[in-house]
């Protein structure tokens, strides 16, 4: 039985990967702050008594710590950690009410990353010491980290940031034989997704997401891009010259601000 670890589980991709894992039998651990939604994602999934809910901030290190000890001493180690936990709002570096955002998106998106890897690395290690293969950690980044989107430049940075870091942890890792797993989606039609009102091409449901990650994560691929089609997109954004990628952006919709997608805060 596969023993799998998510952060971020109660809406979203961490939802959506929670659903087709335990559909594939896998026993869960199912991280997120909102504890009537991961009791009701719990509920809703096959042999709920075998999966395990932590009702934590992913920049609680302190409960971080404790979610990851109690959750291999339930499951007797595990096999996947998926460090989904993110949130996107557009910022402009000219607004100096946006900086306290710029650090809500870097600790949750890069920071908390690490820290989910941080607390698993040593009991993975010696899982591989004794002989077990098919470890991975996976970093949910993002198509938005290829390439600096305007209007967004706390959560472009914070996604490219993820692809660099776990880049570096895949490297470090290879010689424990713990594979390092970059998953860059595309637009995903999820709740973060669901506030933009400009046209997101490609859009996948996020069932449909989870199930072609989890082949992803099952092949130990060491990174990938999620639809196929966005793969494409990426690959010519990275080759345009600068003048010309400008040129096209400049006139691109810029994402809903914190204060705009939460008006009475």
């Amino acid at each position: 039985m596969k023993r799998v670890f998510i952060t971020g589980a109660s809406s979203g991709l961490g939802m959506a990967l929670a659903r087709e894992y335990a559909a594939q039998g896998a026993q869960l651990g199912l991280l997120a702050r909102r504890e009537s939604a991961l009791q009701d994602l719990l509920h809703s999934l096959p042999h709920p008594e075998r999966h395990h809910i932590y009702v934590a901030d992913v920049n609680d290190h302190a409960s971080m710590e404790s979610a990851a000890a109690d959750f291999l001493y339930q499951a007797g180690g595990v096999d996947v950690v998926i460090a989904n936990a993110g949130i996107s709002y557009g910022t402009l570096t000219e607004r100096s009410e946006d900086l306290a955002v710029f650090d809500q998106i870097m600790q949750t998106n890069l920071i908390a990353t690490v820290a989910t890897f941080s607390v698993f690395i040593s009991a993975m290690k010696a899982q591989a010491d004794a002989g077990e293969r098919d470890l991975r950690l996976v970093g949910i980044a993002s198509v938005a980290g290829i390439r600096g989107l305007p209007g967004a430049e706390a959560y472009s940075a914070s996604k490219a940031a993820v692809i660099s870091y776990c880049e570096s942890l895949r490297i470090e890792m290879r010689k424990h034989r713990i594979r390092v797993v970059t998953i860059a989606p595309g637009y995903i039609d999820t709740p973060m997704t669901q506030v933009n009102t400009y046209a997101m091409p490609f859009l996948l449901p996020a069932p449909e997401f989870a199930r072609r990650a989890v082949r992803v994560i099952d092949a130990g691929r060491s990174y990938a891009v999620i639809p196929w089609q966005m793969r494409g997109v990426s690959w010519l954004l990275k080759l345009l010259p600068n003048w010309l990628y400008d040129a096209i952006f400049a006139r691109a919709p810029y994402k809903a601000a914190y204060t705009e997608i939460h008006p009475s805060e």
